[in-house]
């Protein structure tokens, strides 16, 4: 009898036990069945109009008819990405909040902690897949008297330095505003930074020929490469680009430094249960892989991917990796 009341007394335990292991993990259950259960927001941490924004939105729309609920993108800028980065961040990890960035992140987010002021780092969130790679691509205004970037450093090395020279990025801590200083250090050249909020101003400077030189996403520059308005200098991708292939790479031209994988993907919070991640990443796959997609990404000169969640992370870490000292050493700063 005595053994008898042990035993109900260890199940009833046991059971108490299951219920507070799952009261400590809400939801975790019902999110893995029933995912989604509402609304689905990208946040993507720049204006409206580039080509993360762009992107975000041909796979949500894609992604709506796949999960079965609205997919809906949001555009949160400030602090070259790290505004709606840090969002994200902080968000419920169920799934239902997710962060569409690009290679940025390394950047800005390497700067932030070099000052200090870093509210996240890439293990606050769980790496989801690797939509789409959009290689970066130097330009210059077509009066500008060069080919490409060993050209460009000998017109500036010859220019007056009373006709000034300069250089424009997406803002301070950006991709661009990292390579050209990296450029200016390996090409012994002075050039002065002009930062702006986002990649349309930019390009609309650029073409206007109030500034020299200039960099973003291909997706941004091919439609004025095209009509003959912007000239390509370099690619920082590893490779020539297949939209682009008789621009060189900045490692052909000697300048391996400012080489950076140009890419865009999903990120979900940190702590978002694995059987979530793994159904937006089989999903996001999916539609890369899809051939409309495929045919829209190709125009504008992105390379569809749909990679594992090990292998993004694999490639932003190496990419922080690589960006951590240079950021360091030149002292960039995000404003």
């Amino acid at each position: 009898m005595k053994l008898r009341k042990q035993a109900s007394r260890r199940a009833f335990l046991a059971g108490i036990a299951a219920a507070a292991a799952a009261l400590a993990a809400p939801g975790t259950a019902d999110a893995q069945s029933s995912f989604p259960s509402r609304t689905i927001r990208v946040i993507v941490p720049f204006p409206a109009g580039g080509t993360t924004d762009l992107l975000a939105r041909i796979f949500a729309e894609r992604l709506t008819a796949t999960l079965g609920q609205n997919v809906i993108v949001e555009n949160m800028g400030g602090a070259g990405g790290s505004v709606g980065a840090d969002a994200v961040a902080k968000a419920d990890p169920d799934g239902h909040t997710l962060l569409f960035h690009n290679l940025t992140f390394s950047t800005t987010t390497s700067s932030l902690q070099f000052a200090g002021r870093a509210k996240h780092d890439l293990s606050d969130f769980a790496p989801v897949s690797l939509a789409a790679n959009v290689p970066m691509v130097v330009v210059a205004h077509p009066s500008v008297p060069v080919k490409d970037l060993k050209e460009f450093a000998a017109f500036a090395k010859a220019r007056d330095p009373g006709q000034g020279l300069f250089y424009g990025s997406t803002g301070p801590g950006s991709v661009m505003n990292l390579a050209g200083e990296v450029y200016k250090r390996d090409a012994a050249i002075r050039m002065d930074h002009v930062p702006f909020r986002g990649a349309a101003p930019l390009v609309q400077e650029l073409v206007a020929g109030r500034i020299q030189l200039g960099g973003d996403q291909l997706s941004t520059a091919l439609p004025h490469i095209r009509s003959g308005s912007l000239k390509p200098l370099a690619t920082l991708a590893g490779e020539r680009m297949k939209a682009l292939p008789d621009v060189p790479t900045v490692r052909e031209l000697g300048f391996n430094n400012m080489e950076l994988r140009g890419w865009n993907a999903f990120f979900a919070p940190a702590r978002t249960p694995e059987p979530v991640v793994a159904r937006l990443q089989k999903e996001i796959a999916a539609i890369a892989q899809n051939a409309d997609v495929q045919r829209r990404l190709t125009e504008i000169g992105a390379e569809p991917v749909g990679s594992s969640s090990a292998e993004l992370k694999q490639v932003v870490a190496e990419q922080m990796d690589k960006v951590r000292p240079l950021v360091s050493e030149l002292k960039l700063i995000v404003q």
